[in-house]
């Protein structure tokens, strides 16, 4: 069977190289390049993508091979129904490999027609390495290799503020644009550059934070020899997806001028201030997960699309989601209900096995981070606790017992996290009180909470008797009495 090429797409236009890519991995190529792809087949942005390496070679080899194509598989939940569709995106032009070809990187920060720069170099690429130089070819690091890349494009035009670039890192840290921007400047003055280049980031150059959201899981193994029958090619390249997607972009609004992502029907928004839309995905989004894994796992469940299907811990979701985190955010309630649906369209998608288990890595730090400030703004509101929010860390504590029945689960935390557990729950006897011990202490473990929780009133007897229910009755029963209703047996 023929590999994916040129030979297999009719009629493929040729466009100018209007973005620097850093990174060819599953998430940009599901996501960015998509998106360009999007916006090339409606006539929109009429421009492809260069993409070099972060690190490593073979892929940058393997892009080449297929003519910069490969197949994007969108699978998940499209107006209430179970879609798969695919298509063969063609926004990337060539990949540019770093270690081999140099001078062809440098050669073009020349190029007129290049505008924007994006990246995704996973969290730990955005960081200074005093080891890098501007005569390495190339840089250890991203941000290396893009002050180098940028002073040759000063170079090239003279420091003309009017060649600069839009850059939009995707890299799930906050604020990333302006991280990257900083180091970049670092770099700058590591490398005694002059002050007009300096100078020429700062007026000619754009730095967007971003926030961007889809699930891509990559490369389909286990089913990837009935995608290949289907396609009738092979793409070695082949990537999964889910249908949803959001890119949020904090910049000027003229971005939306050259890159108008939203007239081709793409949920992607350039806005003034991006935090609104973080606590959205951080409180619903990932809330949700962290607070329906331990529940969910407890109660005999095993993946997030099963936990939501199931009549009872599907509820439990819901009720959170919509009665407890929502209220406590001060957002149009139309968006936020939109947004929860989505959310919960995506949980269910059938075509992604989301293990529990997967979820529940560093779930203390999550917990912390994702839905304490729902439950204390909760209670600051309304004078009272959110059940579910209050019943998922009674839950959470439960689960770093590490057993489900007779079942070990493989609990994976800070070793003193886990510590801390392995003594309490080693001094558990049955009573009310051994509970309340195990809760006050879990509580009072400022270096996770950064505050001592049994400080706010009333929360650890709430705990407490959460707790005590699921340790007494078990976690079915215990779910019965949050939700005022008998579980499914």
């Amino acid at each position: 069977m023929e590999l994916l090429n040129n030979s297999l797409v009719k009629d493929r236009q040729k466009y100018p190289e209007k973005v620097l890519q850093f990174g060819e991995g599953n998430f940009l190529r599901g996501f960015v390049d998509w998106q360009i792809d999007v916006m090339n087949k409606q006539g929109m942005f009429s421009g492809s993508v260069v993409v070099v390496q972060p690190r490593g070679q073979e892929k940058i080899e393997r892009l080449n091979i297929q003519d910069g194509l490969f197949t994007l598989y969108l699978q998940g939940v499209k107006e209430g129904k179970a879609v798969q569709e695919h298509s063969i995106i063609t926004s990337i032009s060539r990949g540019i490999n770093l270690y081999n070809e140099y001078d062809q990187y440098l050669e073009l920060a020349k190029s007129p027609e290049l505008r924007f720069i994006f990246s995704n170099t996973t969290e730990a690429g955005i960081a200074f390495d005093e080891n890098d130089h501007l005569e390495d070819r190339p840089q250890k690091s991203f941000p290396g290799k893009l002050t180098a890349f940028l002073y040759e494009r000063y170079i090239a035009y003279q420091g003309d503020k009017e060649k600069g670039f839009i850059i939009i890192p995707c890299e799930l840290i906050e604020r990333n644009g302006e991280k990257l921007k900083e180091i970049v400047l670092k770099y700058a003055e590591f490398w005694y550059l002059d002050d007009e280049f300096i100078s020429w980031i700062h007026e000619g150059n754009t730095f967007c934070n971003s926030l961007v959201d889809r699930i891509v899981p990559g490369y389909p193994r286990d089913t990837i020899e009935e995608i290949t029958q289907e396609l009738g090619y092979k793409d070695n390249l082949l990537v999964a997806g889910e249908q949803y997607h959001l890119w949020v972009i904090e910049g000027p609004q003229s971005i939306r001028e050259e890159f108008p992502a939203h007239l081709a029907g793409l949920n992607t928004l350039v806005v003034d201030d991006l935090t609104p839309y973080r606590t959205i995905k951080v409180r619903i989004l990932n809330g949700a997960h962290t607070a329906m894994t331990p529940v969910s796992y407890l109660y005999g469940i095993n993946t997030v699309a099963q936990a939501i299907e199931d009549e009872v811990t599907g509820q439990f979701v819901k009720e959170l989601i919509y009665d407890e985190i929502i209220p406590t955010l001060d957002l149009p309630i139309e968006e936020l209900h939109s947004f929860a649906e989505a959310v919960l369209d995506r949980f269910r998608n059938p075509f992604m096995q989301h293990f529990l288990l997967s979820i529940s890595l560093n779930s203390m730090s999550k917990f912390k981070t994702r839905d304490l400030p729902s439950l204390l703004e909760y209670h600051k509101r309304k004078c009272e606790f959110p059940k579910k929010l209050v019943f998922s860390l009674a839950a959470l504590i439960s689960f770093y017992k590490g057993k489900r029945g007779e079942e070990q689960i493989q609990l994976a935390d800070d070793q003193d996290v886990l510590e801390l557990f392995n003594v309490q729950w080693s001094q558990y006897n049955g009573t009310i009180d051994s509970v309340k011990n195990i809760v006050s202490t879990v509580l009072a473990f400022e270096k996770v909470w950064e505050m001592d929780l049994n400080q706010v009133p009333g929360l650890t007897a709430a705990v407490t008797n959460d707790l005590f229910t699921i340790e007494t009755k078990g976690m079915k029963k215990a779910v019965e009495a949050i939700l005022g209703q008998k579980a499914a047996n």
